[in-house]
């Protein structure tokens, strides 16, 4: 009892301790608060003090005002970034920026002032990058549509700037012209054109027009030139290199005609006839083993260069070596021959840019002769001659287009059906489909082009020797796997054959050599592929893959010799090929 009054005593001081330590926290936090509202209530004023000082071109000034605590609004930050690239100090506006990015993540501006810093110090791939993220932000900025066509114009992406120039109905033209001046009736000339002055130049037009143009079939080569002209404007230009009777020039006349010599073969040909696109092509070719004349007439159908009719006849000796090939005879056939000629008509049609269509039929007359092996009717009627008429159908169309990244996505398809008039044959159809992808790596040059193609067939019915598919390097052949020769000793059937096959080729290109009149591109190659064929006596039996290098030497722009060496990665021989491919035909 005598204890407790002390402790009372004791005790009375420490909670009066704790009363004014709590008062004492309490003041302070309402003096942090007021000041804290004092300073946010203040800023307005300096922003607008700021501004007012940006407005005036004081942009020291504008830059000290807008200089405040880490945590201040992102208006802050883009006024003072702005007065900074006034100054030209690019990194003090670069940070500024960056702070503000971070604040105001969906905010357009700063990724846009970033990307004009980005431009100023020539990066210029940054900069698109910067500007596409402002176009997530806010997709209708004419401002930034308008920097990104700009940037994509310097890279000479003109398709690319279109995408972006469009959305402002721009480029409006001033003028079209072409260099050096076209030799074609007016008619076509103009026919040929999606677009003139004063229209705005679209990308859809751009694509119609390289359409048409390509399918007059008389341009190797085509460069289209927009220069800026007064009042906004533009001046467009065609620089389109043309061949005229003989060719582009004497001297692309006579190498054109004689690239084939090499194995045998002669091209004669004649173009743009009476100024109307008139081509007569032809193929004669003196090789023992594979004798053929071919030749082809073709025209715009009523002067309209989205229309051209082509007729052509197609007349053959050879001479086949199946003994890899052919699985079903006991003696191997080594000395087969076969001769046949085919007449035909074809309608294409180019519907616009982005896909065209044509339709055709042809009556054809083949006979086989020197098979010395016994054959069952089976295995006969690959063999078996006589006539056959057929006709198809088949489309192209552009899949995707991505100019900002130069690349682009093909399709075809080939639906073809018909009728064999020998006894041991009947009704026939074939349907092809490809994937065709093409893409520059690079902004700016074709320094170096990668290609990726995919095809796949299949055909239905009883089909003589010559209407099967084959996968291998040869002339007449389309479906090249670069490690498989289709020839043996000059004799076609060395490459794998049937009635339906997948074939996926890659290939890139690097400019090694350019001098103006040569150039020279090398890269390598990959191809796989299986073909196979019901009857059992045809095909590949296991996949096939092929790797190896290739060259592409271009004379004039307008011949292109080919040189291949590749491999079959299952522990086959080595392939070396070479062949001449014309540009525009």
């Amino acid at each position: 009892m005598a204890v407790q009054p002390q402790l009372d005593v004791a005790g009375g001081p420490r909670k009066g301790g704790v009363i004014r330590f709590l008062l004492a926290s309490l003041a302070l936090f309402f003096l942090c608060v007021a000041g804290f509202s004092q300073d946010r209530s203040s800023e307005p004023a300096r922003l607008a003090a700021a501004q007012s000082a940006f407005d005036g071109g004081h942009w020291d000034e504008a830059a000290r005002l807008a200089q405040g605590p880490a945590d201040e609004s992102a208006d802050f930050d883009f006024l003072r970034g702005m007065a900074f690239s006034r100054l030209t100090k690019w990194d003090e506006a670069k940070l500024a920026f960056e702070a503000g990015a971070r604040k105001s993540p969906h905010d357009a501006r700063f990724p846009v002032e970033l990307a004009g810093i980005a431009y100023r110090h020539n990066n210029l791939r940054l900069a698109k990058k910067r500007l596409h993220a402002a176009l997530l932000l806010n997709p209708r900025d004419a401002y930034t549509h308008e920097f990104l066509a700009t940037i994509y114009f310097l890279d000479g992406n003109l398709e690319a700037a279109l995408k972006y120039w469009n959305f402002e109905d721009k480029p409006r033209l001033r003028s079209v012209g072409f260099v050096p001046p076209l030799q074609l009736s007016e008619p076509l000339r103009s026919r040929a054109l999606a677009f003139n002055a004063p229209q705005v130049l679209t990308g859809n037009a751009l694509h119609t027009t390289e359409s048409r143009l390509e399918n007059l079939g008389i341009f190797f080569s085509r460069r289209i030139e927009l220069t800026p002209a007064q009042s906004g404007n533009y001046d467009l230009t065609l620089h389109l290199a043309q061949r005229n009777l003989r060719g582009h020039s004497k001297a692309e006349g006579i190498i054109s005609v004689l690239s084939g010599l090499p194995y045998a073969t002669v091209y004669p040909e004649l173009y743009n006839l009476g100024h109307g696109a008139i081509n007569l092509t032809s193929l004669v070719r003196w090789d023992a083993q594979k004798r053929r004349v071919f030749a082809d007439l073709s025209l715009p159908a009523y002067d309209n260069p989205s229309l051209r009719l082509r007729l052509y006849t197609d007349a053959r000796n050879e001479n086949w070596n199946l003994s890899q090939t052919f699985l079903g005879a006991g003696t191997p056939l080594t000395d087969l021959n076969l001769r046949g000629i085919v007449a035909g008509a074809e309608f294409r049609k180019i519907a616009n840019g982005r896909w065209s269509w044509c339709a055709g039929a042809d009556a054809a007359n083949r006979k086989f002769r020197t098979l010395s092996s016994p054959l069952s009717p089976a295995q006969r009627t690959f063999f078996t001659g006589g006539n056959s008429l057929a006709g198809w159908l088949s489309a192209e169309r552009t899949l995707a287009r991505i100019p900002e990244r130069r690349f682009t996505l093909g399709s075809s398809v080939k639906a073809r059906a018909g009728r064999e008039f020998a006894n041991a044959l009947g009704p026939f159809a074939t349907l092809r489909g490809s994937l065709n992808a093409h893409w520059f790596p690079r902004a700016k040059g074709d320094d170096y082009a990668m290609r990726a193609q995919v095809r796949a067939g299949a055909a239905a019915g009883k089909l003589s020797l010559d209407e099967l598919f084959q996968l291998g390097v040869e002339r007449d052949n389309d479906l090249w796997l670069r490690g498989h020769a289709g020839t043996t000793d000059g004799r076609k059937g060395a490459a794998p054959l049937g009635r339906r096959y997948f074939l996926a080729n890659w290939e890139m290109d690097k400019n090694v050599y350019g001098n103006g009149l040569l150039s020279m591109k090398l890269g390598p190659f990959f191809d796989n592929g299986a073909i196979a064929d019901s009857s059992g006596f045809f095909g590949s039996r296991n996949w096939l893959w092929d790797s190896g290098v290739q060259c592409k030497v271009s004379l004039l722009g307008g011949v292109t010799a080919v040189f291949s060496y590749g491999r079959n990665l299952r522990g086959g021989k080595g392939v070396f090929y070479g062949t001449v491919l014309r540009s525009g035909k």
